[in-house]
């Protein structure tokens, strides 16, 4: 500082080396000005920068959202490719007593960065071996396709996400998402339905509630009982591969809450892989699939005849000759050709006898109480898969004739056995339901046939089974009553031999009815221990038998060693037997 000197004075600094250059004078004020100046220059560079940034990618949204946008509308495949995970949580489906028949779980997810995957040949190859669902070509396809993100494989076991993280090739990650799972796989499989991908419901109860799975915490209770569904889904399936048939359906509901307790139909598919399933075992039989019931209508031809008041307990009718209309014959499969009561054309399952009582009825009438049974509608359920019934139109007197005995109307086995229920539970029809319904919203129900007529019908159906084709459904000490059914299946206008339906509907115990329990086999093979028969009475009716067997005690319904049921009906019958003899001895 030797060549410079402070004036205090003026407060500068002067240069005494070189007095004849201008003095160049920095005040203190001046220098604070200066670094001002500076930062102010900086920060207006740099805001005028960033300026320009948020307007290149604002531009940039733009152009995609609202330019690109409907260009690409097309490119679906692109889309769920490319596009995020949707993240949801799902409630829980349970049966009846909170077993969790579908539930969510976290799972990991594989997605890539092309433009980060060094080696897509290699990484094709390696991801092949650990996903071999996925071919190598394909999924070389996409590690090549240049786009910023592209799913390879949605919902990983835990085996190969680790698989697949233990390769360490960079532009390969994993995004955790909510999987749909489904602890006993197809056991239920048509009732509870799928989802798909992004857990969206497609089928079944995931379907019909999918909003209140995705908005409400609480698990939607079912109200089937697990339980039994096993009972009947392994009984069913059994009886399939015994007798060779194409598929089953069966169905168990409760007679006073109108619950269905079980719904099987077979064969089934699994529901946490729907993908692979075939048509015919994403068919739900027992709700969807429309069949002719054949001889188990027989049940409903005598409740509205009873109740109408056409015939009573003890009359009878002469079935000794065929009935022949038009072109048309109906016979008996096993001609008794004499006068049958009416609780013997139940048990002999007479054609001819039940062709009678129908016509008494009349054909307004019979169209009447079969509407009151629900059978002219489609069945009011919880899921979207029902069938829709087949009924003549018009309804002509030949169609009343078949009618009584289950040809020339087709419905579903859950409409049938709704039906039934409201038969021999003291007249009242409730609504089926897949949901279960607490004691205090069990359903009134609307009245069809009297109670008088029930207890009649509980009867008549007890006596089938004891004396009739129903046999081979009697579980001793369950006081089962039932009503087998064959019916031969159409294909192209015209009835097919040998390719049927057998069906055994049932309800116990009858002194006090609780469930009815219906089975059917489709297209069933006669073997030699049923000497070649496969109808409802040799195919149907020991199902029913088993599964009453195994479900009753689950249920708390303890067996009894003394049937006071059966004299009931069995007075009855030896009552109108008498009547027939006497009728028979006065005719000669």
């Amino acid at each position: 500082m030797s060549d410079w000197r402070e004036d205090n004075k003026q407060g500068r600094l002067t240069n005494l080396a070189s007095p004849r250059a201008p003095k160049a004078v920095i005040t203190l004020d001046g220098r604070v000005r200066h670094a001002l100046e500076v930062g102010r220059t900086r920060l207006i560079v740099a805001g005028t920068l960033m300026a320009i940034a948020f307007a290149i990618i604002s531009i940039r949204l733009v152009d995609l959202t609202l330019l690109q946008g409907p260009k690409n509308s097309n490119k679906t495949t692109q889309i769920i490719d490319e596009a995020p995970p949707v993240q949801t949580v799902r409630a829980d489906i349970v049966d009846r007593n909170g077993i969790v028949l579908a539930t969510t779980l976290p799972t990991a997810s594989l997605y890539a960065e092309p433009l980060k995957v060094p080696n897509p040949e290699t990484t094709a190859r390696l991801l092949a071996d650990i996903l071999p669902e996925i071919s190598q070509d394909k999924l070389l396809k996409k590690l090549t396709s240049g786009r910023g993100f592209i799913w390879i494989k949605r919902n990983l076991t835990p085996r190969q996400q680790y698989a697949v993280n233990s390769l360490g090739i960079p532009g390969l990650n994993f995004e955790t998402e909510q999987r749909r799972f489904y602890p006993h796989g197809k056991l239920g499989a048509h009732v509870i339905g799928f989802t798909n991908v992004d857990n969206k419901g497609l089928a079944g109860i995931e379907q019909s509630f999918d909003k209140a799975l995705r908005e409400k915490p609480e698990p939607v209770e079912l109200s089937i009982d697990l339980r039994i569904q096993h009972i009947l889904n392994e009984e069913m399936s059994r009886s399939m591969k015994e007798f060779n048939a194409i598929g089953a359906a069966g169905v168990v509901i409760d007679v006073d809450s109108g619950e269905i307790i079980s719904s099987v139909s077979l064969p089934s598919f699994d529901p946490g892989n729907p993908g692979t399933a075939t048509d015919d075992s994403r068919f739900n039989r027992a709700t969807l699939g429309i069949y002719e019931m054949g001889s188990t209508f027989k049940i409903l031809t005598s409740a509205m005849a009873l109740d109408e008041g056409v015939a009573s307990i003890y009359d009878g009718y002469d079935v000794s000759k065929p009935i022949r209309v038009s072109r048309f014959t109906i016979n008996d499969y096993k001609p008794l050709k004499r006068w049958l009561s009416v609780p013997e054309i139940l048990i002999y399952s007479s054609n001819i006898g039940t062709v009678q009582m129908a016509l008494e009825v009349g054909t307004e009438g019979q169209r009447k109480y079969l509407s009151n049974f629900g059978l002219l509608r489609s069945a009011s359920v919880e899921i979207s898969e029902v069938g829709t019934p087949l009924v003549p139109s018009p309804w002509r007197e030949i169609n009343t004739m078949t009618i009584s005995y289950g040809h020339g109307i087709a419905v579903s086995p859950l409409q049938l056995s709704s039906a039934i229920s409201s038969v021999v539970n003291g007249g009242n029809l409730k609504p089926a339901t897949f949901i279960k319904r607490a004691p205090a919203d069990l359903p009134v129900g609307r009245r069809v046939i009297s109670e008088k007529t029930s207890a009649y019908m509980r009867d008549l159906m007890r006596l089938v089974v004891l004396h009739g084709s129903g046999r081979n459904a009697n579980a001793q000490g369950y006081l089962v009553g039932g009503k087998t059914g064959t019916a031969d299946k159409l294909r192209n206008g015209r009835y097919v031999k040998n390719s049927r339906v057998s069906s055994f509907v049932a309800a116990f115990p009858m002194n006090n009815p609780r469930y009815v329990v219906y089975v059917m086999v489709d297209e069933p093979k006669g073997t030699k221990k049923t000497f070649g028969f496969a109808t409802g009475g040799w195919v149907a009716a020991p199902v029913v038998k088993r599964v009453v067997e195994r479900m009753a005690p689950l249920l708390g319904i303890e067996p009894v060693h003394i049937e006071d049921a059966d004299i009931g009906g069995n007075t009855i019958l030896k009552k109108a037997k008498a009547r027939m003899e006497g009728r028979k001895i006065a005719a000669r």
